[in-house]
């Protein structure tokens, strides 16, 4: 069986170390796991008065999370928080209230940044808002990356083994997290 895994990364820029990370994750992924990355970048603000009459955007959003298995989030750390795009997403597929699309589905975060501390600030605020959000999110191993010279190969993959293995170990427990939940959810 495959899984759909919903990517969303919180960065726009177009060389985003985050978007790199998230596509050489898909390069560790099993199988399985057959990512999809969702655009944010095109959502309006959230505006409660247009919940109920919303963009194509913001459906075309909110049909993708919906189909997906899994959630994996990949996300740089704004003024020691998460990024504004990112958090206008969540805030779009969370409502209108008693309708959120994250309800129940198992996501992961990670980030790279070339701060020493990665995103581990950016990554505890999100995990507060997806545990407001019903989302089981992966405890460990926790990502906490710095961006080096060399991190990234020439053709878009890890380029150290250790570090390939590293977020080989990510991967491999991500695969586990969302069959565990996702059979969990289909024997209801």
């Amino acid at each position: 069986m495959a899984y759909r895994i919903a990517v969303i990364v919180g960065s726009l820029r177009r060389e985003s170390f985050n978007g790199q990370l998230a596509a050489a994750l898909q390069k560790l992924a099993h199988p399985q796991l057959e990512f999809t990355t969702v655009r944010i970048g095109d959502l309006p603000l959230y505006n409660q008065d247009e919940e109920n009459n919303p963009t194509e955007a913001v459906r075309r959003m909110k049909t993708e999370i919906a189909a997906a298995q899994g959630v994996l989030f990949v996300t740089p750390e704004y003024n020691r928080s998460i990024p504004g795009v990112l958090k206008n997403a969540i805030d779009h597929g969370s409502r209108p209230y008693g309708q959120s699309v994250w309800s129940g589905k198992p996501a992961a975060i990670i980030g790279i940044s070339v701060g020493a501390i990665g995103t581990a600030i950016a990554q505890g605020h999100l995990r507060t808002v997806l545990g407001y959000l019903d989302m089981p999110t992966l405890g460990q191993p926790e990502m906490y990356l710095q961006n080096k010279p060399g991190f990234f190969g020439a053709n878009g993959e890890v380029g150290s083994d250790g570090t390939r293995e590293f977020l080989q170990k990510f991967v491999d427990r991500f695969t586990e997290w969302v069959k565990e939940h996702a059979d969990r959810a289909a024997n209801r």
